[in-house]
């Protein structure tokens, strides 16, 4: 059975990447946010079993996101997004339980190797 995943990021071009990244290699795009709070409203609508997660967002951005995440689902596996040079929030997001980070702009193999790492 494919592995589920939520990608949410403020860029819908960047969803649709991801997306196409992630069908291509047999995993289950179940739902798709652009704030960090309808990351955790699709989170729970859809149990996923991975997050990808952009950092830099309007309304809650994806560290905040992802504590609350954290919060009430521990075992979230969640992977951050991020673009070049925002090392400071990436070494933040490890520490608030993120899994891994991929940097912007994507390169498909990196996504699937941090993708499986997380989900093995």
């Amino acid at each position: 059975m494919a592995n589920k995943v939520l990608i949410v990021d403020d860029a819908a071009f960047m969803r649709m990447m991801i997306k196409d990244i992630l069908t291509k290699n047999g995993f289950e795009v179940v739902g798709e946010a652009q704030d960090g709070q309808q990351a955790i409203e699709k989170f729970e609508e859809t149990n996923p079993d991975l997050v990808t997660m952009d950092i830099t967002m309007p309304e809650m951005d994806g560290i905040s996101a992802l504590k609350e995440i954290k919060k009430s689902h521990p075992d979230a596996k969640i992977i951050m997004c991020s673009a070049m040079g925002q090392q400071a929030m990436v070494i933040d997001a490890i520490q608030a339980g993120a899994k891994d980070f991929i940097v912007k702009p994507f390169q498909a193999d990196r996504v699937i190797e941090a993708i499986q790492k997380a989900l093995s």
